[in-house]
């Protein structure tokens, strides 16, 4: 009776201090299985489709106008897809289709699944800083990233499918849309994001041991590009519905 609170009935904010994105190549024909009918893959050259892996420190998420000290303080693993989705009104929206998300804080799985359809879990994250690296660590999720080397003159990965970081950049994230899809009601939800001092700086990644990854059922996966961004102010858009029209 209360699944209408999945679809984001208010507007929240939050402001992100480092969100961590490795993004991986995959043959776009492979992803088709992972993504539901009203979305296609947002390619590359017409042959490449990519998954993105974030790690975002969030600070004073809460619905839009509460005070900072009503918010919360949580870490996110999310695992999203490169999307495009062509709504009713004929524009062609480009976006996210959240495959999983996990969080280290109880209380914001526990409020995520009510007020999202992100599939959230709870997991151990640990993120340690050094003078020339990021460690990236959880147990449970079966995640061990580290990076090093921060800015412009850091190369892409060998395996990455991108001529230069400005090819690149297009597949960082987060985009402007992120949607969900029930397909036994064919109502297609739409969340507009609205971000603030959004500078992503190449990064080079020295290991990207990430479980979820390794699991999906895809051959081959390539990482693409690593960017890291920080000192975001962020929010989202009461999320609009609307009936998929094939």
């Amino acid at each position: 009776m209360l699944s209408f609170l999945k679809n984001h009935p208010f507007a929240v904010e939050a402001y992100f201090e480092s969100t961590l994105v490795l993004t991986y190549a995959v043959p776009k024909e492979e992803l088709s299985g992972l993504i539901p009918e009203c979305l296609e893959p947002d390619t590359f050259n017409d042959r490449w489709a990519f998954i993105a892996v974030a790690i975002v420190k969030t600070k004073n998420l809460r619905p839009k106008g509460f005070p900072k000290f009503m918010g919360n303080d949580f870490t996110l693993l999310g695992y999203r897809v490169f999307v495009r989705y062509h709504n009713n009104r004929g524009k062609r929206l480009r976006g996210l289709y959240i495959l999983k998300s996990e969080t280290n804080s109880a209380k914001m799985a526990f409020a995520g699944n009510i007020f999202t359809h992100y599939n959230y879990t709870a997991t151990d994250i640990n993120i340690e800083k050094k003078t020339n690296s990021i460690l990236v660590h959880s147990s449970k999720s079966g995640i061990s990233v580290e990076i090093e080397d921060i800015g412009p003159d850091v190369s892409l990965p060998a395996t990455s499918p991108f001529n230069d970081w400005k090819e690149a950049r297009r597949f960082t994230g987060p985009l402007p849309f992120t949607f969900s899809y029930n397909p036994d009601t064919r109502q297609v939800l739409t969340i507009e994001g609205v971000r603030q001092q959004w500078e992503p700086k190449p990064i080079h990644v020295v290991q990207d041991e990430i479980l979820f990854i390794k699991q999906l059922p895809i051959k081959r996966v390539l990482l693409a590009n690593a960017f890291i961004i920080e000192q975001v102010p962020y929010y989202w858009k009461k999320g609009k519905t609307e009936i998929w029209k094939q």
